[in-house]
């Protein structure tokens, strides 16, 4: 027996539908990018629950209160800088209103989460190099909002990023080309993320180079560290104190890098001469420094997130994973091992 339409929302068609609330909306709003077959089992889930879509509900779905919200782990470092800087401008351009939502912790993570189904007065909401795990998912699904990622994620939305295995092996690739054999990778993870949402696709390039060119993994050769220079720097003086240090060094980050090759000068080594050191990112500060590194396109992967956003407010088709390419950087910091 049908239930009366104002005992009914949603949430409750999407639940009945086995679908999220984002994907109730389109289909209920006639919107792209539902399968035909789901928007038919959600139009006959809504018919047999007697739901009728409010007024309230059909502004939210076509995209009327003119605000995004952004979740970002940190704004003052570079890389989140540039990518927020990129996103912000399109859709500045627009007339949208960023609301920006600054996610520093765990603790303060859980919290956000827990409160954010709340916020439901955003047409969207973009995820900035935040990685989201199952539970955070269907937080953020119970918005029954446009949900895109940008910068690196782990979750089903619609996204830009890089591959950061293939920058890696790009890194990887240039160190084993000019004859290194022995070398060390210093791999990078943020502390304020679970361990279930770590990224490894840079440390999955290291082992994958070593293995195809037949080098031996010596796990002595790996140091994980948070992410900075700081951490660097004391990554490399543990490797340093290997019986056979490495030739070369391949880091996560640009960052990373440059406080390994401080402790590198501290120790009166001479790079590349004593040592390799290669990055990720182009930092603007690697150029600087004659770093050797893979570039990534920070500002723009923002600002093709925007458009995309622009695009699945506005009805249009667009592409699901956006995959932005990277480049090989040589500088002064790389060089063939000494004999």
């Amino acid at each position: 027996m049908a239930q009366s339409s104002q005992k009914i929302n949603m949430a409750d068609v999407a639940q009945a539908a086995g679908v999220s609330m984002a994907t109730a909306s389109r289909a209920l709003n006639n919107e792209s990018g539902v399968a035909e077959a789901t928007r038919r089992r959600v139009l006959a889930v809504a018919e047999e629950l007697s739901y009728v879509v409010s007024p309230e509900a059909s502004r939210l779905a076509g995209g009327d209160t003119g605000r995004v919200a952004v979740v970002v782990p940190h704004i003052s470092r570079w890389f989140f800088a540039a990518l927020l800087e990129g996103l912000e401008s399109v859709l500045r351009a627009a007339d949208l209103d960023v609301l920006l939502y600054h996610v520093d912790g765990i603790e303060d993570r859980h919290d956000f989460f827990h409160r954010l189904p709340a916020r439901r007065k955003v047409d969207a909401v973009v995820v900035l190099a935040f990685p989201v795990g199952e539970e955070e998912q269907r937080r953020l699904e119970l918005m029954g909002v446009t949900i895109i990622a940008a910068g690196g994620q782990h979750a089903p939305y619609p996204n830009v990023s890089i591959d950061d295995e293939t920058a890696g092996r790009q890194a990887m690739d240039h160190l084993l080309f000019l004859g290194h054999r022995r070398i060390a990778m210093i791999a990078a993870v943020d502390p304020d993320q679970p361990d279930e949402v770590q990224p490894s696709g840079r440390s999955n390039a290291y082992y994958g180079a070593l293995r195809d060119a037949g080098i031996p993994l010596d796990e002595r050769l790996v140091v994980t560290v948070d992410w900075g220079g700081d951490q660097g720097a004391d990554a490399m003086a543990k490797l340093l104190s290997q019986p056979e240090p490495p030739t070369a060094v391949y880091a996560h980050s640009d960052e990373v890098a440059l406080g390994a090759i401080r402790t590198l000068r501290r120790a009166g080594l001479r790079i590349p001469d004593d040592l390799s050191v290669i990055g990720i990112d182009d930092h603007p500060v690697a150029e600087l420094t004659d770093l050797t590194t893979v570039r990534q396109p920070v500002r723009e992967q923002g600002e093709l997130a925007g458009r995309m956003l622009l695009s699945i407010l506005g009805g249009e088709e667009t592409e699901h994973d956006v995959v932005v390419p990277t480049q090989l950087v040589i500088r002064g910091s790389t060089a063939p091992p000494r004999q």
